[in-house]
């Protein structure tokens, strides 16, 4: 089994950010931030 990955603080922020704008889709999102989009959403 592959280990979890983890995050920084900073990362987190840039990502709620992009979860915030409303023309963003999760699919987008998720390109962006190399994450899978169902990640994004958690």
């Amino acid at each position: 089994m592959p280990e979890r990955r983890t995050y920084s603080a900073e990362f987190k922020r840039e990502a709620v950010a992009l979860a915030n704008q409303p023309i963003a889709t999760k699919a987008q999102n998720g390109r962006e931030l190399v994450v899978n989009p169902n990640m994004v959403t958690r």
